[in-house]
């Protein structure tokens, strides 16, 4: 089933119907999306790490959740399919597939559905509109990055502080100086290094476009990616999707942060929904990068929820907060936003028989 999921596009499969070999599995991926092309014109893909994403959904193998959800990324230019992260676009579509394929019965009005992300073991409650045990996909709620309307979808995520790297600050940092700059990181969900645009001698208001031309912006931030992912225990992340990197900037439309996110080479249309929980994050803690650039809600130092706009290229993504206030430090318990998810076709994808016979 091919759905949108948030701002991004993805193939769903139920896992049954995928081999259960994972070298197989990432071959039969790979043929599915059309990689390594740059344009995967042999494939379902769209050129874009947004739309060359894979769903694989399941019966939970846990007690407090009803589906295991598995992300795949295809990478769009080799011949590789990471699962070292979670996505919570595709996450939007997850709930409506598995009522759409049998796997949750559908409430009549709203079904919520616990998803087991197996990632990184988190769990998110997916709030699906069903009324006649029907999932609605028309609606009026907007999010950007996507024309029209459609229904909303809520999502409250559970723990997902910690997610990849193992701590809500994978350095036990605030603040990192790397390469001369100083970054933020940050694992609320999503792995994530936070650097001031200014600070790269850029605005932070450049365009998609200007930013992804920029080679040696580029070069920096990937230098800068290099030399942190060890001390957020990740690794040597040269082949990895994580960490993300993000640039931040005073707000300009009325938001709380201005955004560019990298993922991680490429510009982001938008913002991934985990990236902004945890931009969302960095900006609600004090003596992170976002300090002096964030425009918080007026009594948010006080207050038990805290509703964070982040800005991105295409418009701006809201996530709020749950807060707990210990001994003058702030701690994050729990994130929730709105998605939306459409239905696009159902269908059979061929696999080339070189796939199955190497």
């Amino acid at each position: 089933m091919l759905m949108r999921g948030g701002t991004s596009k993805g193939a769903y499969f139920l896992a049954s119907d995928l081999p259960a070999d994972p070298v197989l599995r990432d071959r039969v991926l790979l043929a599915v999306m059309g990689s390594p092309d740059p344009r995967q014109i042999d494939g379902i893909g769209g050129a874009d790490p947004l739309t060359s994403k894979v769903a694989i959904v399941a019966p939970s193998t846990r007690a407090d959740a009803e589906i295991d959800y598995l992300f795949a990324q295809v990478v769009v230019n080799e011949a590789r399919v990471d699962y070292g992260q979670n996505c919570g676009n595709l996450l939007a579509g997850v709930g409506p597939f598995a009522i759409e394929r049998g796997l949750v019965d559908a409430r009549d009005g709203v079904t919520p559905v616990a998803i087991h992300m197996v990632n990184t073991g988190q769990i998110a409650v997916a709030k699906v509109p069903t009324p006649g045990r029907v999932v609605q996909y028309e609606g009026d709620a907007r999010i950007d990055g996507v024309p029209g309307t459609a229904a909303a979808i809520a999502l409250a995520f559970r723990d997902t502080a910690g997610s990849t790297c193992g701590a809500l600050l994978p350095t036990g940092n605030l603040k990192d100086t790397v390469e001369g700059i100083d970054v933020t990181c940050i694992d609320n969900g999503m792995p994530l290094v936070l650097m001031r645009a200014q600070d790269l001698g850029r605005t932070g208001y450049e365009t998609r476009e200007q930013l992804d031309a920029d080679e040696d912006l580029k070069a920096r931030i990937e230098a800068i990616r290099l030399a942190i992912g060890p001390r957020m225990n990740l690794g040597d992340v040269r082949e990895r999707t994580v960490p993300k990197m993000c640039l931040v900037a005073a707000p300009r439309d009325g938001g709380t942060i201005s955004t560019r996110s990298f993922i991680p080479h490429r510009c982001h249309a938008s913002i991934g929904v985990l990236g902004a929980v945890s931009v969302a994050s960095a900006a609600a803690l004090p003596g992170t990068v976002c300090d002096g650039l964030a425009v918080l809600e007026e009594g948010a130092e006080s207050r038990e929820t805290g509703r964070v706009v982040v800005e991105h290229p295409t418009g701006e993504f809201t996530v709020e907060l749950t807060l707990a206030r210990r001994d003058g430090n702030v701690e994050i318990t729990g994130a929730a936003l709105l998605r939306t998810a459409r239905w696009l076709f159902d269908g059979v994808v061929a696999i080339p028989q070189s796939v199955w016979t190497p």
